[in-house]
């Protein structure tokens, strides 16, 4: 099947692209289970964005960076943070309705590491929701979506040009999409952790896909640990939203002692790395941290979904005290992207949590996410509506499959899961990033980049994928010998000046090894 624009996932910035493409152009949504089963309909805080009189793009941008702890390309902070409002109230003129109060005006929630009340949110928290399922409501007649149809190939010509895809229905099919313009809006890969926020099938297939295809992947060791996840019996099974210390939640112990007293100026609203790394630290030595709400009158009317997923799972709210732990939330990293979404490969583009455009630095800041989807779904869309580009011809260029009659052996999902836990998580340090990193080597990871996956099960071809991006964020987090954001090493815990502004660039070689260099990069 042919059309101009091909997008795989159907997160935020896969809906913003497809809702503003010019209704000339033909547009396929390909997604791996429903279209709106994804990390943006989970997102509860909101959308950071510079409503306020008494705010600013700027203080919002320098935020933005101090969170990312400087790694962040700063033209590309000011160009989003600028055009942040502008997105928001287009959304409204639209028909997006988000929360107001009583006389009229948007409700701006704090979250952490803000300096101002920013956060523009809808249904209480349960702002990505609202605005995912708006987004897939308006779209016109000249975009399809097919569901339930796993991705597992990118094609290429001769030239190497990206023109499309080759993926597997339920039952067994495969089948070839073809396309000029070929998106990858995927997500991230939180559910290569344990503990995690992640919607169940974000396993990191389009980073590794593009990958294998011979895109630059950058920024990999830095993924962020949300401080707040509900824990039951030692698993975490839902998010508890920043807002919820925005509003004045505070983290404390069994006894009630307050963990975040004289750690940072900002306390309970630190940036999260330092939250999460203060909570795993009572973690590891066997104590329980909750949130305290007490604080917060109106708990159930603000965060009905928070509620919710509460009682579910059998927490009293009336003892005014909810049990968290920190997990896998957010990949600062990617695949390597321009502000138009462009990848190193021609056809190919990258947008949202899968493709990695320096916004974000080495953490994200809170309600960051959306904002970036909706502005590279703009922005991808201006640059697609006015494009000439052919591809030179949409004859496939077949995969050279090397040591294809070797035995693939795979690991279980869950060991690989608890092993990334253990080894890759909060807290990494050298011997077991190698003791990882030799583990994962033995599933022969070149041979893994160049096998055909077209009649492996859906769950060995999540496991290749799953192997490959623990690969990459391993070498990663081996190579940067500082802690930085989300990338915390307690062998060497201070950040270190020769490492600002460098970069992890992963780059496939025709034999299908790694080839990685540091890079400085001034931005």
């Amino acid at each position: 099947m042919h059309s101009d624009v091909l997008i795989i996932g159907s997160g935020i910035a896969s809906l913003q692209l497809a809702k503003l493409i010019s209704n000339d152009l033909n547009v396929i949504i390909l997604t791996k289970s429903k279209i709106f089963h994804s990390n943006s309909n989970l997102a509860q805080g909101g959308i950071a964005a510079t409503i306020s009189v008494t705010d600013d793009f700027k203080k919002h941008g320098l935020d933005t960076i101090e969170a990312g702890r400087f790694h962040n390309n700063a033209e590309v902070v000011k160009r989003i943070t600028k055009k942040a409002p502008e997105l928001i109230h287009q959304l409204i003129e639209d028909g997006c309705a988000f929360d107001r109060d009583q006389n009229g005006n948007l409700q701006l929630g704090m979250e952490g590491a803000h300096s101002e009340k920013r956060i523009v949110h809808g249904g209480g928290d349960a702002t990505g929701k609202r605005v995912v399922e708006f987004l897939g409501n308006s779209l016109g007649r000249n975009v399809t979506v097919v569901e339930n149809f796993f991705v597992h190939e990118l094609l290429q010509n001769h030239k190497k040009e990206c023109i499309g895809v080759k993926g597997t229905y339920p039952n067994g099919k495969i089948s070839c999409f073809f396309a000029a313009h070929t998106v990858v809006a995927t997500g991230g890969c939180g559910q290569i952790y344990s503990l995690t926020s992640s919607e169940y099938t974000i396993t990191g297939d389009g980073i590794a896909l593009a990958y294998m295809t011979g895109a630059a992947v950058t920024d990999m060791e830095f993924m962020q640990f949300h401080p707040t996840l509900l824990s039951i019996d030692g698993k975490t099974v839902g998010l508890i939203s920043e807002a919820v210390r925005g509003e004045g939640a505070r983290l404390i112990t069994e006894q009630g002692d307050f963990i975040m007293k004289n750690v940072h100026p900002y306390k309970d609203l630190a940036p999260r790395h330092i939250v999460s790394q203060t909570i795993y630290s009572y973690l590891k030595n066997g104590e329980k941290i909750y949130l305290d709400i007490s604080c917060i009158n109106d708990f159930q009317q603000r965060f009905p979904s928070i509620t919710k997923m509460c009682i579910e799972n059998g927490i009293d709210l009336s003892e005014k005290r909810i049990p968290v732990a920190p997990g896998s939330h957010f990949l600062m990293g990617g695949i390597e992207a321009d502000l138009m979404g462009r990848t190193n490969i021609n056809g190919l583009y990258a947008i949202g949590e899968a493709a990695c455009t320096g916004f974000h630095g080495a953490n994200r800041l809170a309600s960051n996410s959306l904002l970036e989807g909706l502005f590279m779904g703009n922005q991808l869309a201006q640059f697609i509506n006015r494009a000439v580009y052919k591809p030179s011809s949409y004859f496939i260029k077949e995969k050279e499959v090397l040591n294809d009659d070797k035995p693939i052996m795979l690991p279980n999902a869950n060991e690989i899961k608890e092993r990334m836990m253990d080894n890759v998580g909060i807290v990494r340090e050298e011997n077991s990033l190698r003791k990882h990193l030799e583990w994962l080597e033995n599933y022969d990871i070149p041979n893994l980049l160049s096998i055909n996956l077209s009649y492996m099960s859906p769950s060995d071809k999540e496991k290749v994928f799953m192997l490959i991006i623990s690969w990459l964020i391993t070498k990663s987090a081996l190579a940067r010998t500082e802690s930085r954001g989300g990338h915390f090493r307690e062998d060497y815990p201070k950040e270190k000046e020769k490492w600002l502004k460098r970069k992890i660039i992963h780059k496939k070689e025709e034999a299908g090894k790694d080839e990685y260099n540091q890079i400085a990069k001034t931005t």
